[in-house]
């Protein structure tokens, strides 16, 4: 009977609101992510994002990240590093600090986000003539 009602769905509304910390945490987290999960926090990365697991979900929604709060709304995927896409895409069942196989050289160099469309944007330079000069009108 209460299924019928939908009492469960509204249990389980609860129980989500609750696991965001209420009314108003709820509120910010559907405004910025445009949808309320629950989920088990499965480890956070040095940059501040939290990445979540709930089996209750289809495969393919049932993991996913949460983009550290000091970003707000300029969030991206080339903000998760290349450890946790790999466990974010099922490449992997092992999360990074689980995975013997992750290599860590210290020669390798830290993540770094997509910069294109700022001032720090990758631009090539090149010493070479170019082949076509503008037209400059005469002075």
């Amino acid at each position: 009977m209460a299924k019928l009602l939908g009492l469960d769905k509204l249990a389980t509304l609860f129980r989500i609101i609750r696991a965001h910390g209420g009314i108003i945490n709820s509120f910010k987290t559907y405004f910025r992510v445009d949808e309320l999960k629950t989920g088990t926090l499965i480890g956070t990365d040095k940059y501040g994002n939290r990445y979540y697991e709930n089996n209750a979900y289809f495969m393919g929604r049932n993991r996913w990240v949460i983009y550290a709060d000091k970003v707000g709304f300029n969030y991206d995927g080339s903000q998760v590093p290349a450890e946790w896409f790999g466990w974010l895409h099922y490449k992997t069942d092992l999360p990074p600090f689980e995975d013997p196989s992750r290599p860590n050289y210290k020669w390798m160099i830290d993540h770094q986000q997509n910069m294109s469309g700022t001032d720090q944007a990758y631009m090539p330079y090149s010493t070479t003539k170019p082949k076509i000069e503008p037209w400059r009108p005469p002075q």
